[in-house]
C-alpha cells in the first residue's frame, strides 16, 4: 500500500492552449483539483512555491481554502524555499492552516532550486550572515522552524501585557500538535537526506539529484532513501519516518493521453548541471497500463517510498489532471498492489 498524491507546480499563462491563465486561474483549479482527488481516493494534494514567477507562490491560504473544501485528503507543498522565509512567521501560518484541515498539513520545505531572479531571497529581507551560503541560511531558518513548532515557551512575557498571560516564557500562538512532525525536507542529494534524518524530519525527494554516480535515477533515490533509513535510526528517533518520492506517470488510456504524452514512451534519464556540478534527472513514465505496471514495478526508488507524488499538468485543467489521477488509481495502482 502506498500513499498516492498529485504535485502541481500551479503554472499559467496567457497562452490560448493553457487552460489556466491567471494566478486566480491556477488558485481556484488547484482547490478543485484537490476536492476532485479526494472523491477520486487520492491520498494527497501538493504544491509547489516558486517566487518571482508564474507559478503558485503563497501555499497557506491555497492550503487552507482547499482544507476548508476537503476532509480527508492530506494537503501539502513539495516544496517551499526556506531562504525566502521568516520560520516563526511561517510557524504561525502553518500552525493556523493545519488547525483549519483538522491536522492534515504535510510540509515539504528544503534549500529551494534555481531561482527566476538573481539572490531572490535578499528582496524578501533575507542574506545569509558572513561565512554563511543560502543554502546554510535556509537550514539555519529550518531548524528554528521545528524547534517553535514544537509548541514549548521560549519568549519573555511582557509585565504588563494588554491581556494577561500563562506563566512563564510563551510560545508562539496557534499551536497545532503534530505539525513538527510532519515537516518534510526536499533533499537533493544522499547528504542532505542525511542531515534532514538527523533533524527528525521526513524526506521528500523529486525528479531531480544534484550529483550524479552513473547509475540510473531510480537506483540512486533508492540509494539516498537507505541513507536518510540509516541516519534516522542511527539518530534514535522514536517514529517511523515518511518517506516521498515525485514522478510524472501518464497511464495512456485514451486518444488524447496519447496526442499529449505518447511521445514520452522514450523518455529516459537525463544527465546536465545544475548550480555548478552534475546532476540527474528522472525519466517519464508514459504507456498503456500494461507495460507501465511493468516499468514502474522495476523502480527501485518507488518501491522504497512509502509515498508516491504524481506531477500533473496544471494548464491542461482540472477535468484532464482528475483523469490522470484516476487512470492511475485505477488502471496501475492495484496491479502494483499500492491499492
Amino acid at each position: 500500500m502506498k500513499n498516492i498524491g498529485f504535485l502541481s507546480f500551479g503554472h499559467w499563462s496567457d497562452s490560448p492552449h493553457s487552460a489556466t491563465r491567471s494566478a486566480a486561474d491556477t488558485l481556484l483549479q488547484s482547490i478543485d483539483l484537490a476536492v476532485a482527488a479526494e472523491e477520486l481516493g487520492a491520498d494527497g494534494a501538493y504544491f509547489r512555491v516558486h517566487h518571482f514567477a508564474r507559478q503558485l507562490a503563497s501555499p497557506f491560504p491555497l492550503l487552507a481554502a482547499a482544507a476548508a473544501r476537503t476532509s480527508r485528503i492530506e494537503l501539502g507543498t513539495g516544496v517551499i524555499d526556506m531562504r525566502y522565509e521568516n520560520p516563526l512567521n511561517f510557524a504561525e501560518n502553518a500552525a493556523a492552516a493545519d488547525l483549519i484541515s483538522g491536522g492534515r498539513l504535510q510540509l515539504g520545505v528544503s534549500r529551494g532550486s534555481p531561482e527566476q531572479v538573481i539572490a531572490g531571497y535578499k528582496y524578501f529581507g533575507f542574506e545569509p550572515p558572513k561565512g554563511m551560503s543560502d543554502a546554510d541560511m535556509a537550514r539555519g531558518h529550518t531548524q528554528v522552524l521545528i524547534e517553535v513548532l514544537k509548541g514549548e515557551g521560549f519568549a519573555e512575557p511582557n509585565p504588563r501585557p494588554m491581556f494577561p498571560n500563562p506563566p512563564g516564557r510563551l510560545p508562539l500562538e496557534p499551536h497545532s500538535p503534530g505539525l513538527r512532525d510532519r515537516i518534510w525536507w526536499g533533499a537533493g542529494s544522499r547528504a542532505t537526506a542525511e542531515w534532514a534524518a538527523e533533524q527528525g524530519m521526513n524526506l521528500m525527494s523529486s525528479t531531480l539529484l544534484t550529483e550524479d554516480t552513473g547509475v540510473p535515477f531510480h537506483q540512486l533515490q533508492a540509494e539516498q532513501i537507505q541513507r536518510f533509513r540509516d541516519a534516522w535510526k542511527a539518530a534514535g528517533h522514536e517514529r517511523e519516518p515518511r518517506v516521498s518520492v515525485s514522478r510524472s506517470i501518464f497511464p495512456l488510456v485514451s486518444d488524447q493521453d496519447h496526442a499529449y504524452f505518447g511521445h514520452e514512451s522514450r523518455s529516459t534519464d537525463q544527465v546536465g548541471f545544475l548550480d555548478g556540478g552534475s546532476a540527474r534527472f528522472g525519466r517519464t513514465y508514459a504507456a498503456e497500463p500494461d507495460r507501465l505496471v511493468e516499468e514502474l514495478r522495476d523502480d527501485e526508488a518507488i518501491a522504497a517510498a512509502d509515498t508516491l507524488l504524481i506531477t500533473v499538468p496544471n494548464q491542461l485543467g482540472v477535468g484532464y489532471n482528475a483523469h490522470v489521477i484516476e487512470s492511475l488509481l485505477t488502471h496501475v495502482a492495484p496491479a502494483l498492489g499500492w491499492r
